[in-house]
């Protein structure tokens, strides 16, 4: 694995919340805490609709979708039964109370996704 990038500390994410890293290409990630500090990274998109996953409720190791409350699970990227879907997850690494993400991954990983356009800007885009 290529060297780690720092990315903030574990006390800049807030507690059952997240933050999100922005990538030169593709969607953002989110890097979330729960309440035990232990720290995870999605992409930033719900496999569902593309909700905002860093806007949802981080409890136990599942973090809630802020648009259809689907529950996707923080270790993996899985939506919870029933629903189905699954969003990428990036490799984190928290030394001394740092976070760090694989640059490899956050080059390549979820690059096929692209954010949700919805209202009238979604209706101009489909006529055009």
């Amino acid at each position: 694995m290529s060297e780690w990038k720092v990315i903030c500390k574990v006390d800049d994410i807030p507690v059952l919340g997240s933050r999100r890293v922005t990538r030169a290409q593709g969607m953002d990630v989110a890097v979330f805490r729960n309440g035990q500090d232990e720290v995870f990274a999605l992409l930033d998109r719900c496999p569902h609709k593309g909700g905002p996953l860093s806007q949802g409720i981080v409890f136990g190791t599942s973090v809630a979708c802020p648009l259809h409350n689907w529950s996707i699970g923080l270790c993996d990227g899985q939506a919870a039964a029933p629903d189905n879907g699954c969003t990428p997850k990036f490799s984190v690494k928290v030394e001394d109370g740092t976070v760090h993400l694989d640059p490899q991954e956050l080059a390549t990983v979820g690059l096929e996704f692209s954010a949700p356009v919805a209202g009238p800007a979604h209706k101009a885009t489909e006529k055009a």
